[in-house]
């Protein structure tokens, strides 16, 4: 009987409370009008449901009537949230409040005082300012890849006086060893420069006597290496080894790359006066000691430069290859590495012909994603170049308008040659680009790559 009356006093309560709050919310609305009573509202319905969730806990029996309480409750309170919410306007009767005035958007545009406001224009939606990723790839293109043609010309003048000035060394350096003319060359002399990190190749080619000297496939040298060539010393019955300059750096029969590397290593590094040099044409020269290639780290005060020295072997055979002296390990240490960029760097000019070149500046937005990005740096300009190449047989459409679905097909082309961890060379088949990946590195390219494809702005 005793809890019988609790629950009536309890219920009792409650209406109790509930007429309080219809009277309070009633005459709301009268004093502070319909925004002031819709927060009074929300504060009053806040309170009751403190109220009710502490009942709640001292009886069980009414939980279910608590929770229908409760839900009403929330009704209620977003009918009151929807309620419109006039702005209240300032009281001339109280001057000792400051009268706010509506501030003008900065983002308004600029128009006639008695203008309709109702007539102004709108912000654009935000969908119109989001950018195709056609447009964004352009962006980063003019960006990060374009380089003003001042620094492309000082970068020439600077890599055409070094070639001068050793040239002048070699000659009274070495005045028993015919080199050829030194020529710079490379992306930079081919419109191929990404950015301003690619090196400026100067070759120095050595004059060899003619039909004393043959090329011999590296697959048919104790390297088995397709990519590379040794260069034999033949005639040795007519012309008897040290009538040829060149016989010096012969290494069982052969003219060994290592040997001269070596040479031409301890020469710039010791025997060169790089500060006077520097001096004179107004820069910084210093050869670099961390690389095992023969590089010349070049500063100005508009621009950085690095010259590749390398010593080049032309006109050998009738195919007219270049060979050049690179640091190769192992057996393959004295043969010569078969240069392909003249060949690649003529094809993709052959292949856009007329056009706009769309595969030279696909080349170069790849080879600028990939130095920009941390995990992608291991793909290197030449296997890019290998899947521009192959990229560029094709029959599509190599306009401009669809240069970024081109730059996602040879992402996916990237993805499909990782996978099958084989990138073949575009002129030697035989030669895999990825041989000398491990299988880790070629599962993180291919991991950072598919995420790039997934969401390609990712990449610029």
């Amino acid at each position: 009987m005793a809890e019988f009356f609790q629950k009536r006093g309890k219920r009792h309560d409650d209406d109790m409370l509930g007429s309080a709050v219809n009277f309070l919310l009633a005459n709301a609305r009268l004093v502070l009008g319909v925004g002031g009573a819709a927060v009074l509202g929300i504060a009053t319905l806040a309170v009751k449901r403190l109220i009710d969730r502490a009942a709640s806990s001292q009886d069980k029996d009414d939980a279910k009537a608590d929770a229908t309480s409760l839900e009403d409750s929330w009704k209620e309170l977003s009918l009151l949230k929807a309620a419109p919410r006039p702005q209240p306007r300032p009281s001339l009767a109280a001057p000792s409040q400051p009268m706010l005035l509506p501030v003008p958007s900065l983002f308004a545009p600029e128009g006639p005082a008695d203008a309709d406001p109702q007539s102004s224009p709108q912000l654009a939606s935000p969908g119109l300012l989001c950018l195709t990723f056609q447009e964004k790839l352009l962006a980063f293109e003019r960006d990060h890849v374009s380089i003003p043609v001042s620094h492309v010309a000082l970068a020439k003048q600077l890599a055409g006086d070094i070639a001068l000035e050793l040239q002048a060394y070699l000659r009274s350096k070495f005045p028993e060893l015919p080199f050829g003319v030194l020529v710079p060359g490379g992306p930079l002399y081919d419109g191929l420069q990404a950015g301003a990190a690619d090196d400026v190749r100067l070759l120095v080619p050595l004059v060899l006597e003619p039909g004393l000297w043959s090329l011999v496939p590296g697959m048919d040298t104790v390297a088995r290496d397709p990519r590379c060539w040794a260069v034999r010393r033949t005639q040795l019955e007519f012309c008897p080894r040290g009538s040829s300059p060149w016989d010096r750096f012969l290494v069982g029969g052969y003219l060994s790359s290592r040997v001269l590397l070596e040479l031409f290593r301890k020469a710039l590094a010791a025997s060169v006066n790089w500060p006077v040099i520097g001096s004179l044409l107004g820069c910084s020269i210093w050869p670099s000691v961390a690389s095992e290639e023969l590089l010349l780290e070049v500063q100005h005060e508009r621009l950085e430069l690095t010259v590749a020295v390398l010593l080049a072997i032309t006109g050998a055979s009738a195919e007219d290859r270049l060979l050049v002296a690179w640091p190769l390990e192992g057996p393959a240490g004295n043969l010569w590495l078969q240069d392909l960029y003249p060949a690649e760097a003529a094809r993709l000019r052959a292949l856009d012909g007329c056009e706009v070149g769309t595969r030279r500046r696909l080349l170069l937005l790849l080879c600028r994603v990939c130095r920009g990005h941390p995990a992608l740096r291991q793909l290197s300009r030449g296997h890019l170049t290998q899947v521009v190449l192959r990229l560029g047989e094709e029959e599509v459409d190599w306009a401009e308008e669809a240069l970024g679905e081109r730059f996602l097909q040879a992402v996916e082309l990237l993805i499909g040659s990782l996978e099958r961890a084989s990138l073949p060379c575009h002129f030697n088949p035989g030669v895999n680009l990825f041989a000398s990946l491990c299988q880790e590195e070629i599962d993180n390219l291919g991991y950072v790559l598919y995420l790039g494809l997934q969401a390609p702005e990712g990449l610029l």
